[in-house]
């Protein structure tokens, strides 16, 4: 019998032997794992992980490192973040090849999944998650290459910010142990091969090796030091890059808080636009504005949100409503300049933890940002006034964390540029919804377009150059209650599409970006009593993914990262008292330099599978 037939029938079995009353509509909520130490299989401290691309410098031997940040966050809500100052390592100063945030993280206890941010002077350098911690333990490990920032990293005496708002309570025992390192590149020799996973099956934990015939392995890879060195492709790991930092900023404005609760702007509600005036420097021929986004409370999985209307024709006392559209935007003096939809992050505690173990979701530990640019409006940026950069979120409710940083490329040859807006269209958002229920069963759909083209040029000393942006996504969203709204299926399908073009003044193409990305994600949800009083046994399964194509020039690139989840958990309040779960994950990815793949298969918090493989014929 195939698995997933005997996990159908044994799901099947488990349902007709329990009452099919439930005690609310299934809404995706956040958990906490409080399964006794006797139903788990692990007994030492665990490490979690994310599947990702390795990073360009993995092949590098690093120059110096700095450790910068180290602090325990035990009970800090409502606190302010805890800061340090930071100066760069004096034995190898700037300019440097790649610079790399590597943070490392250790919790046990019971707790919930906390958002965390690192600044740089208020500059937001890393969004991420908490792991969910155990009795056992947990530890895990974020590397960031944030070479981007180098205009901030070179500097001497700057506030290194963290934040991490944490509860302590009898119950809520865990505390976060986070530490901070930078690691510095100046030389471009490749000094070590990619790192291979094993599984310790005994420990359960992964071991990195290190191969001893390197020349080997290199040839492999297919990799060429110096071509992966200084292709486009490789300048930003981050998976949202239309390649627009082939070379760092000469400047960075954050456009951020006051700090004192983070520097993150807190947006309540779709009216409430948060905005920080700018003024530019008159030699700005570039400008790129990339935005960190999280989502939480009600919002925390939007996706999957009921209309008002059924919310207040079953008198339900959820406050997870307002439709299952969101739309995070910028704007310049309240004029429209660009959106995305933001990819669905799921959190170590949500819709069932058990799932996240070891195995985080996608993003979970690597928050994406987002990269919109602004060079062809510059045309009246450039004017010496101060002028007010807004961030806002479409159809939210309470809450969601937003900042943005503003990297602006300066012409040294020149003390003032020309500039000039050609064309902005931005046509309004083409959205439709519909809705049909009785009582607690129904179906709600929403279909969105968006498509915006700006052009402009700027006169500096390279030339007479004219930037084209072109963005545009389509975005649908199915949910459905049945079985007295006991049941309850998600279904969302979202296609971007992005372009960069730089043209010279006789219209010769200089160079050229595009970016399209596809992000599926499928949610099943089911409830029926539990064994105990007051508990309820939830069915879920989760089907999520990116799918990514990257063009630059003559160059491309390519990404698949496919999640599948499935399993049941017994939940008492806000508590997993027991539970079965197995995640199964593909990533992989083609460049021009090589490939990478890995597979991993997780059940019941045991890493199973992991298979890891630098070919290019493994990959579909």
């Amino acid at each position: 019998m195939s698995r997933p037939l005997f996990f159908l029938l044994t799901l099947s079995l488990l349902a007709t032997s329990l009452s099919l009353s439930s005690p609310s509509p299934p809404i995706p909520d956040r958990f906490t794992k409080s399964i006794p130490h006797s139903l788990r299989q692990n007994s030492l401290p665990q490490e979690y992980i994310e599947l990702t691309h390795p990073l360009p410098s993995d092949r590098l031997i690093p120059s110096c490192s700095l450790q910068a940040f180290n602090h325990t966050f035990g009970d800090t809500i409502g606190r302010p973040p805890t800061s340090v100052s930071y100066s760069p390592p004096s034995d190898c100063p700037p300019p440097w090849s790649h610079v790399v945030l590597e943070l490392r993280a250790s919790s046990d206890g019971d707790q919930y999944d906390r958002i965390a941010a690192v600044w740089l002077a208020g500059a937001e350098i890393l969004r991420t998650s908490t792991a969910e911690p155990n009795a056992e333990g947990v530890f895990w490990k974020v590397r960031n290459d944030v070479t981007r920032y180098a205009f901030l990293l070179q500097q001497s005496n700057l506030a290194l910010t963290v934040m991490l708002e944490n509860v302590i309570t009898n119950d809520l025992t865990g505390v976060y142990d986070i530490s901070l390192t930078l690691l510095y590149y100046k030389s471009n020799h490749v000094g070590v091969p990619p790192q291979h996973h094993k599984l310790n099956r005994k420990s359960g934990l992964l071991e990195e090796n290190i191969a001893v015939d390197f020349v080997n392995k290199e040839s492999q890879l297919g990799l060429e030091s110096e071509k992966f060195r200084d292709s486009p492709l490789n300048r930003k790991s981050n998976s949202n890059s239309l390649c627009l930092y082939e070379t760092p900023a000469n400047l960075i404005i954050p456009i951020s808080s006051g700090g004192d609760e983070g520097f993150w702007f807190r947006i309540e509600s779709e009216s409430g636009v948060e905005s920080k005036g700018i003024q530019i420097p008159p030699n700005t021929c570039k400008a790129v504005l990339e935005i960190y986004v999280s989502f939480h409370g009600n919002d925390e999985f939007w996706y999957s949100n009921p209309p008002d209307s059924y919310i207040k024709m079953n008198n339900l006392t959820t406050g997870r409503a307002h439709g299952a559209y969101r739309e995070v935007f910028v704007t310049i003096d309240g004029r429209f300049i660009g959106s995305v939809i933001p990819f669905p992050i799921i959190f170590t505690g949500g819709i069932n933890p058990l799932f996240w173990e070891p195995v985080v979701a996608i993003g979970a530990f690597n928050l994406p940002s987002y990269d919109f640019d602004l060079t062809p409006f510059l045309g009246f940026l450039l004017d010496g006034k101060v002028h007010s950069i807004g961030l806002g979120v479409a159809d939210s409710i309470p809450f969601w964390l937003v900042d943005a940083n503003l990297h602006l490329w300066l012409d040294h040859d020149s003390s003032a540029v020309e500039a000039k807006t050609l064309y902005s269209r931005a046509p309004k958002l083409s959205i439709q919804r519909s809705s049909r229920f009785e009582l607690l069963d129904g179906s709600f759909k929403i279909k969105a377009k968006r498509k915006s083209q700006f052009s402009g040029w700027v006169k500096s000393s390279a030339g007479n150059l004219t930037t084209h942006v072109l963005n545009q996504f389509n975005y649908k969203n199915f949910i459905r209650f049945d079985k007295n709204g006991t049941y309850k299926s998600v279904n969302q399908r979202v296609r971007t599409m992005s372009e960069v073009r730089v043209a010279s003044e006789t219209g010769s193409l200089i160079s050229r970006s595009m970016v399209k990305r596809k992000s599926p994600l499928r949610m099943i949800t089911s409830t029926i009593s539990g064994s105990q009083t007051d508990a309820y046994l939830m069915v879920t399964n989760v089907t999520h993914s990116l799918r990514e194509k990257l063009i630059f020039g003559d160059l491309s690139s390519s990404l698949r990262n496919s999640q599948d989840s499935r399993g049941w958990m017994e939940v008492k309040d806000h508590n997993v008292l027991s539970g079965s779960a197995t995640t199964n994950q593909s990533f992989s990815s083609k460049g021009e330099f090589g490939c990478y793949s890995r597979s991993i298969s997780a059940t019941d918090g045991r890493l199973i599978i992991d298979n890891t493989t630098f070919s290019c014929a493994s990959l579909i």
